[in-house]
């Protein structure tokens, strides 16, 4: 399910309000929680992480680069599955119901045990479910894929799904503290419980073919209640749509049944039909 961000599909003009517009979002969720008080934006605590475990991967690119996993109490751990319930989530239709709070740290250079340039990234969990993952061969496939998606989502990287564990070495480089927000949770939480209805939507593939790979897909989605392209906010992944629409009138969390190339997809807004067309490259079969 890896989904990599193109936020760059609608109107130039959308383009450059896009931030303002999600940072007002986000002031309004922490409004209504807090009548008129708001929290500041950048209300954040240091926490320094303990080192757990390194592994080595690397990008599509072939890229070598290593994954510190770390672990602070000052994070919390996500809600408890036992084994059986993970396989039920994970074959349900909506497995991204399912969070796994964490801390993405910057990038550092570093130098790997041949004496070569290689980049390093810090992903910090709780460590009650640290150990879980440590314990679970499925908890932890589960994990790594879900801290994947999230380095490639906050950095715009493409990853290769395949990683080894380094044998006694817990950190590569120096730990270093992170910044985590301490106001993000309730923003999110009155996020989802806005008013937002998913709107109508349609998926067509072309060619139409059954037994044909399909080139392209065209997603048109019913938007009656918006008047300019400026209020929609559109993120496209390889295999996901989610869409915004401001103010709190849609929100749309969809994935899609091929894979496609979103830096060469495009959208377009009919303000007459109030239709958003997203037509998307599939990738090769």
């Amino acid at each position: 399910m890896a989904a990599t961000t193109d936020t760059s599909l609608l109107s130039a003009e959308m383009k450059e309000e896009e931030e303002e517009l999600y940072e007002q979002l986000l002031l309004q969720a922490a409004k209504e929680m807090q009548g008129t008080s708001v929290p500041p934006a950048q209300e954040s605590k240091q926490i320094r992480p303990q080192p757990g475990f390194c592994v080595k991967a690397k990008t599509r690119s072939s890229e070598k680069i290593f994954i510190n996993i770390c672990k602070s109490d000052k994070i919390p751990p996500p809600p408890d599955l036992s084994e059986e319930d993970l396989v039920i989530l994970l074959e349900s239709e909506d497995p991204s119901g399912y969070r796994i709070p964490m801390s993405l740290g910057e990038p550092h250079a570093e130098v790997d045990n041949s004496g070569n340039g290689c980049t390093a990234y810090d992903i910090v969990i709780n460590p009650t479910f640290y150990n879980k993952i440590h314990s679970n061969k499925l908890f932890m496939e589960f994990f790594m894929t879900i801290g994947f998606e999230g380095l490639e989502n906050k950095y715009n990287l493409e990853m290769s799904r395949e990683w080894r564990m380094l044998k006694n070495r817990k950190f590569l480089g120096s730990v270093v503290e992170q910044n985590i927000r301490t106001k993000s949770k309730p923003v999110i939480q009155e996020l989802k419980s806005s008013s937002c209805v998913e709107p109508d939507y349609t998926i067509v593939a072309e060619p139409a073919d059954q037994h044909q790979h399909p080139s392209f897909l065209v997603a048109e989605i019913s938007l009656p209640k918006v008047d300019s392209a400026r209020s929609l906010l559109l993120d496209l992944g390889e295999d996901r749509i989610v869409l915004w629409a401001r103010p709190d009138l849609y929100h749309l969390d969809i994935y899609i049944p091929y894979n496609v190339i979103p830096e060469e997809s495009g959208s377009q807004f009919n303000t007459n039909t109030g239709v958003l067309t997203v037509t998307m490259p599939v990738q090769p079969a």
